[in-house]
């Protein structure tokens, strides 16, 4: 069961993550303050459930984990969903090597979790 939890909370704070930073994007791209106004409403609301999903995350997983795997997943998803197949913004092999080793260093920090 705590398993499910983790995956879940992790899940939704990534959605959150991803979800915040379209909506920041979004909005510097506003052609006016309504839209810009709106638009950071929906970032700073995603991320701010973001990190209510990863307060309660941190009941079941130690914080060095916890934050490895949010921020590392995050910035990988972000970087994938949201810049490249959103926003359709170009990455050169160099970055996507960065986003691979970010990758292996999220599975070495996920090594770290005790199941129970």
């Amino acid at each position: 069961m705590k398993t499910l939890w983790v995956i879940g909370l992790v899940a939704a704070n990534l959605a959150g993550v991803v979800a915040s930073n379209i909506g920041i994007r979004l909005s510097a791209w506003a052609p006016d303050w309504r839209g810009l106004l709106g638009w950071q409403a929906v970032g700073h609301l995603s991320g701010f459930l973001a990190v209510l999903a990863f307060t309660v995350l941190l009941r079941f997983v130690p914080l060095n984990v916890g934050h490895g795997l949010t921020a590392g997943l995050g910035f990988v998803l972000v970087q994938v969903v949201a810049a490249r197949l959103v926003f359709h913004e170009p990455a050169t092999p160099a970055q996507w090597l960065g986003v691979a080793t970010v990758a292996v260093g999220i599975a070495l920090i996920a090594s770290g979790i005790k199941s129970s």
